[in-house]
């Protein structure tokens, strides 16, 4: 599979972007253990445009997450096509426009996904960024607005010869947000449209290496992406390329190696911003980990963790856990 220039091996599976997850710290860990591309936050066109510094922060990338796409979200034309031109100069080797995001604040705006709502808007901004930057457009996007509006079958090709060079498909519409089952139905119908060229990457709901391997065989997507599934476990992305390959699952490493990797993510993150601010922005990915489900009578422990406000706090916590619990995988 290609994007522009831009070749994969077989199975590729990509790291969604998401906003407040997908910072560098995270994506070099995705990367590490197998991730094919990575994603930004999402970034606010305007935002970049006004040189906002929290905004201009999302665009540092760096050498070893390559290749790696810059993600950008507006409602109008002029400023996206600005914003484009100023991401290209951070050197992604993408950049991908998002027509996806169905939060109140940004659809309800006539950003994301609200532009589900105004296809010749939509068409017109591909149509312009591909136009003034140098490097490959993407573009992800939702099946439609709403359950009575799935479009997408019908859009995909004019996304196609507006100048995307791939597209991800997130089987919900707007309406459904993140709730209800992802229908990979209509993902497999563009798919199969003789008339679509560009690659189609599936999206929603893949959690498991059974499940990617299912969205490749059964749909017949060009790549996935994995999005909520991966926070709190970068690993997954070595346990779904190995299945993807060898039909069998990865053996589990032991417990404390897992325990390590969320430490060096937390690290990481306070070293980019400071001890309070890094520890925060760690949260989402502690609270989610998977790693602490089953623990009986962990509750207690988890709310300490979730509340400690330094590495000292938090890491002796961390590093207690198989005593207290007597974990011995």
């Amino acid at each position: 599979m290609k994007i522009g220039n831009i070749e994969f091996e077989k199975y590729p599976v990509f790291l969604a972007p998401m906003e407040d997850v997908t910072d560098p710290a995270f994506r070099l860990l995705c990367k590490r253990f197998g991730a094919d591309m990575v994603y930004s936050e999402f970034i606010s066109s305007d935002a970049l445009i006004r040189s906002i510094k929290s905004t201009e922060r999302k665009l540092e990338i760096y050498d070893q997450e390559r290749p790696v796409a810059i993600q950008l979200y507006g409602r109008d034309v002029e400023s996206i096509t600005e914003a484009a031109k100023i991401a290209e100069s951070a050197k992604p080797d993408i950049i991908d426009l998002n027509f996806g995001c169905p939060v109140k604040k940004v659809a309800g705006k006539g950003g994301g996904a609200g532009l589900l709502k105004d296809i010749p808007k939509m068409m017109e901004i591909i149509n312009s960024v591909a136009k003034n930057v140098s490097i490959p457009i993407t573009v992800k996007t939702r099946l439609g607005w709403d359950n009575n509006s799935k479009i997408i079958t019908t859009i995909a090709e004019q996304i196609q010869d507006n100048g995307a060079q791939a597209i991800t498909i997130h089987g919900r519409t707007r309406a459904q947000m993140y709730t209800g089952e992802a229908d990979w139905t209509l993902i497999e119908e563009v798919k199969n449209n003789p008339r679509i060229k560009i690659p189609i990457i599936g999206n929603g709901d893949i959690t498991t290496p059974e499940r990617a391997k299912e969205c490749f065989d059964k749909y017949g997507v060009d790549a996935i992406m994995i999005g909520r599934g991966s926070i709190g476990q970068p690993w997954i992305f070595e346990e779904i390329k190995h299945y993807l390959y060898n039909n069998s699952k990865l053996e589990r490493k032991n417990f404390k190696f897992y325990l390590e990797i969320l430490k060096e993510q937390v690290e990481n993150n306070i070293e980019r911003a400071d001890e309070i601010r890094g520890i925060l922005h760690s949260r989402r990915h502690i609270a989610a980990t998977p790693l602490f489900k089953g623990i009986d009578h962990f509750k207690q422990t988890k709310i300490k963790i979730l509340r400690a406000d330094t590495k000292k706090e938090l890491f002796e916590l961390i590093d207690n856990i198989e005593k207290d619990y007597n974990i011995n995988y």
